[in-house]
């Protein structure tokens, strides 16, 4: 909810923000009236203040708050789940590509990333972009990414969810989180959105767009898992098992008597997985992920899914005998919902033409990787159309512009809720390319306040400047 100047107070102590005051509809009681229940007037404390307030611990928010942080900025980080990481740890979405199919084009923040994790991070040398596709595992990575928190002085509340945002005179002031002990604000002089759902910007009246043109439809998630004990050996030994499996799969499946499933990854992950453990990304589910109880839904529809898989598996695929699931999701992979309207719009030639951009903060190069909205598990990354990617070795600029909008100039959205039109997100979704946006929105938010001037202010050539020197890849500025 948007609370404005007309229905709330800050309330000064000790020479600081000590409490918010806030109503709904003072004048009433408290209680259910036509399905709404009235709030009376009530007072908040003040959890936090910050120079720079991030919302959302996932890769985008972590790059966010640990740049801004670097660059001198007092940074409060919140993030609604028990670690950080967001869909890299929790989903297991645990692949970062960074290059444009012949060099590497995404380093700066994520490159670090990969540096630090060591042993939790090993290149993916059979993967078409080899050698710069690194495969990551998503549990150690939490304590990498609560290292390099730590180390930059960002303050982290996990734990935490920004349910309402306070305007008041044109500018983002506060955001209320629950807490154990109550509901309570934390305030700041430039927020980052970077909750992938956008719910700070939307909370605070921003417009955005949902799903596709034709008919509102997001792109399909998918509930990525892990086996064990499969044995390597004996299917190598025998191909045409695989093959006699997938297509099992696929007439019972159109029989109506089997799950969907990603039919151009299935085959692949029968017939040739390589070690005994095996990341799985083939279980598509499809639905509105700001909707709870569908949500809650569709992702007990997803696990069921998973062990249909693997029960059929392990009765019918010579190797998979003493398969089991080593590791669900916590989460659904979500990748698109809310997109926040800004300043500029990402678009489906800007992606495939390679456009520059003069307010360039890093590049992008994925192709528009869109999974059905109707959760067939089909995506346009199986077709490799042309006219779906940018050309081998070139890639297109992500501007600042996607990140910031007309009508609050200390709100920044980073990651999946950035401006897009749905075939643009399905680019520039890829944690890599929301880890540019990060570090570019950190780092313009730290040194414009240091320079007393509103992002969008900001001499970008500046920015630029020290981007470069933070190591970000940031090449053909026009």
């Amino acid at each position: 909810m948007k609370t404005t100047r007309r229905n709330f107070i800050l309330t000064a102590a000790s020479g600081s923000l000590g409490a918010l005051a806030t109503t709904a509809q003072a004048a009433k009681p408290s209680g259910k009236q036509s399905g709404v229940i009235v709030i009376p007037e009530r007072k908040v404390p003040v959890l936090a203040e910050a120079d720079v307030v991030v919302c959302g611990g996932g890769t985008a928010g972590i790059s966010a708050a640990c740049c801004a942080a670097r660059h001198g900025a007092k940074v409060v980080l919140l993030e609604r789940w028990p670690s950080l990481g967001g869909m890299a740890t929790n989903a297991l979405v645990n692949i970062w590509h960074t290059s444009d199919r012949k060099k590497q084009v995404i380093r700066g923040f994520v490159q670090e990333a990969v540096d630090r994790g060591g042993r939790f991070v090993r290149r993916m040398a059979h993967f078409p972009t080899k050698p710069e596709t690194h495969e990551f595992d998503s549990t150690g990575m939490r304590v990498v990414f609560d290292r390099m928190t730590k180390d930059a002085g960002v303050r982290v509340f996990c734990g935490l969810t920004a349910v309402e945002s306070i305007v008041e005179d044109g500018r983002l002031r506060a955001v209320l989180v629950d807490t154990k002990t109550g509901r309570k604000a934390v305030c700041g002089k430039i927020f980052v959105d970077a909750t992938g759902d956008g719910d700070v910007a939307a909370n605070a009246g921003l417009l955005f767009d949902f799903g596709r043109v034709s008919d509102g439809g997001v792109q399909g998630m998918t509930m990525m898992f892990r086996l064990r004990d499969i044995a390597p050996a004996v299917i190598k030994a025998h191909p045409e098992d695989a093959k006699r499996v997938f297509a099992l799969m696929k007439k019972l499946r159109d029989e109506g008597r089997f799950p969907q499933f990603l039919e151009a990854a299935a085959l692949s992950y029968l017939s040739s997985p390589r070690d005994p453990v095996v990341s799985y990304n083939m279980c598509p589910v499809a639905g509105n992920p700001l909707h709870e109880e569908e949500l809650t839904r569709l992702t007990a529809q997803a696990r069921e899914q998973v062990y249909r898989y693997v029960d059929l598996w392990r009765e019918q695929m010579p190797g998979f005998e003493e398969a089991e699931v080593e590791q669900l999701g916590f989460s659904l992979g979500i990748r698109e919902s809310r997109r926040i309207r800004g300043l500029k719009t990402l678009d489906a030639r800007m992606v495939v033409k390679a456009v520059k951009q003069p307010d360039a903060i890093g590049h992008g190069f994925w192709m528009i990787d869109i999974h059905d909205p109707k959760g067939t598990g089909h995506t346009t990354w199986v077709d490799q159309k042309r006219e779906m990617m940018p050309p081998v070795g070139e890639s297109y600029h992500i501007p600042l512009g996607i990140c910031l909008n007309a009508k609050l100039p200390n709100l920044a959205v980073v990651g999946r809720c950035a401006s897009t039109t749905h075939e643009g997100l399905a680019s520039v979704r890829l944690q890599s390319h929301c880890m540019v946006m990060g570090q570019g929105v950190g780092t313009c938010a730290a040194l414009a306040l240091n320079a007393g001037a509103d992002m969008a202010k900001f001499d970008v050539r500046r920015l630029q400047a020290q981007l470069r020197k933070d190591g970000v890849y940031l090449e053909d500025v026009p």
